[in-house]
């Protein structure tokens, strides 16, 4: 089961208003409210039977051996192999590598009713040598698997994030002129021009560009891959400039999550 990260990935997020003498009210540090997260409602589906592991809801889609050993799979900027260990009729365990390296584990428990999946993970795929993101969550069952799959079958829609690291969650932006730059602590960055072309994005192997603009007091970000949109972020920030109104919608499976920030 993917880890249930909020949007993919975390360094695309909050911008600034610039051509203004003062300083931006979107300038600074920016946190996301944990307590104020709305998951896309569309469901992740995934099938454990007869020795295979499927994820129909990644993007591309796979099927690989459930035996615990490296399965390639293409497509996928993060990662070139799945390893999915079946623990018990209630739990699995896997371990996503690129060139041989470890870069996500995430354990996955089905409670006895089959109705909840408490999931763990630890995902350095997009950490640029730094501190890998960790976090613990929920999903809830939307639809049973068929008969005589594992209780890890069928479809699930996240629920609740109980903890994540503050690497994931917090970034900082510089307006100049009509210029953005964006930080985060994970490594990403990139700086771009309001309304302007396409800039590159810096240590993300998913997003190689970026483009920008705002409208009033809301920004919007394409985020690229090889020239072609794989998320949206909007924002709209509060008249004192404290809080932000923000959503992310991942263009490829159609999914958008919302949630609030909050400057530090």
């Amino acid at each position: 089961m993917k880890r249930l990260m909020l949007i993919a990935p975390f360094g695309a997020m909050l911008f600034a208003l610039s051509g203004f003498a003062e300083q931006s009210p979107f300038e600074g540090t920016w946190r996301i409210d944990m307590n104020k997260v709305q998951f896309s409602q569309k469901p992740e589906v995934y099938l454990l039977k007869d020795g295979m592991y499927s994820c129909k809801s990644c993007t591309p889609p796979y099927t690989v051996k459930a035996d615990g050993t490296d399965q390639p799979v293409s497509g996928h900027p993060y990662y070139d192999t799945v390893a999915i260990k079946v623990v018990n009729d209630h739990q699995i365990q896997e371990t996503d590598k690129k060139g041989g390296k470890t870069v996500a584990t995430t354990d996955v428990v089905i409670s006895p009713d089959g109705k909840v999946a408490n999931v763990t993970f630890t995902d350095s795929s997009n950490t640029n040598g730094g501190a890998p993101v960790k976090g613990k969550g929920t999903s809830t069952l939307v639809a049973k698997g068929p008969a005589g799959s594992h209780a890890v079958s069928g479809s699930w829609r996240a629920a609740k994030m109980d903890t994540i690291t503050d690497n994931a969650i917090e970034w900082t932006y510089k307006v100049v002129g009509n210029q953005i730059t964006m930080t985060n602590p994970t490594g990403q960055s990139y700086t771009a021009t309001f309304n302007g072309p396409d800039a590159p994005m810096k240590g993300d192997p998913g997003i190689n560009s970026v483009s920008v603009k705002k409208m009033g007091n809301t920004f919007e970000e394409v985020d690229k891959r090889n020239g072609k949109p794989v998320g949206i972020f909007k924002v709209t920030v509060s008249a004192d400039g404290k809080t932000a109104k923000a959503s992310y919608t991942d263009t490829r499976q159609n999914r958008t999550t919302n949630f609030d920030a909050v400057k530090k």
